[in-house]
């Protein structure tokens, strides 16, 4: 049976292949409410423990900065920064 850690390995192997770090351009169009949501997505993912198993647990605090950069430069883009703030605040207060 194959243990967590052993997923773990395997994810930072794949994270090492050489041009993984590489930059590459991604011309992406896409709505202003996918990107809402993605912005979503990703900072859910990024409130995950590091003892998640899985991709987000075996990365590093520079690689999670970066994940947390691209989004964050998705709502800029796209003019939602402040929107996204209020929706924020709002979700905050309903917890």
């Amino acid at each position: 049976m194959i243990t967590t850690n052993d997923v773990a390995r395997v994810f930072d192997t794949v994270l090492s292949i050489p041009g993984m770090n590489e930059v590459v351009k991604i011309d992406l169009k896409i709505s202003r409410k996918n990107v809402l949501l993605l912005n979503h997505v990703i900072e859910r993912g990024l409130e995950l423990e590091s003892d998640t198993p899985g991709l987000l647990g075996s990365l590093s605090e520079d690689g999670l900065s970066e994940l947390r950069n691209v989004s964050e430069e998705c709502l800029q883009k796209a003019g939602l920064v402040e929107l996204n703030q209020k929706l924020t605040t709002l979700s905050e207060a309903c917890k």
